[in-house]
């Protein structure tokens, strides 16, 4: 075999090489895709506005039976959980120093594991779609281990909510 015979063939199976990682990176980029939906169903929304001015966003529940959802605290994107057993929005620690959010008061707080201390903060606008408020009141909660906020009744006791079957519609009336 010749010098340029090896170099060729040195060449052919550098690029079958090359070909298989490109065609695992599109597999796992697929995939890994596949595996956000269904976590999150609602990560791109449409709002529906009627004529009269109602805010309409249809929202898909994940396979676990949660209602999971993109939306934005002050103009940047977080991922909310709904959650109507919250009194208010929880923000994980974490997540309100990535927004900026400074802490307000300590306050005791009851959650699922027990009595914990959080603390008041104020968001300017909270958005899911195009249903938005100002002013909402929230908590940030140092114990709450979650990439996730809880979207609780501090915004959703301003909103229409209806649930059935797997989906949850959220309704701002205008005014």
């Amino acid at each position: 075999m010749t010098p340029a015979d090896k170099e060729q063939k040195r060449l052919g199976t550098t690029m079958q090489a090359l070909a298989w990682l490109v065609f695992m990176g599109l597999l796992v980029a697929y995939f890994s895709d596949m595996l956000q939906d269904r976590h999150n169903p609602n990560r791109s929304l449409e709002t529906r506005l009627a004529e009269d001015g109602v805010r309409e966003v249809v929202l898909q529940r994940n396979r676990a039976g949660h209602y999971v959802t993109s939306g934005e605290i002050n103009g940047q994107p977080v991922v909310f959980m709904l959650d109507t057993g919250a009194t208010g929005v929880a923000i994980p620690d974490h997540i309100a120093k990535q927004l900026g959010i400074p802490r307000g008061r300590p306050i005791q707080t009851q959650t699922a594991n027990g009595i914990t201390t959080s603390y008041t903060a104020r968001l300017d606008r909270v958005s899911v779609g195009g249903i938005v408020l100002n002013d909402v009141a929230a908590g940030i909660t140092p114990g709450l281990r979650t990439d996730q906020v809880l979207l609780g009744m501090s915004f959703l006791r301003y909103i229409e909510f209806s649930q059935r079957g797997n989906t949850l519609t959220l309704r701002q009336y205008p005014g």
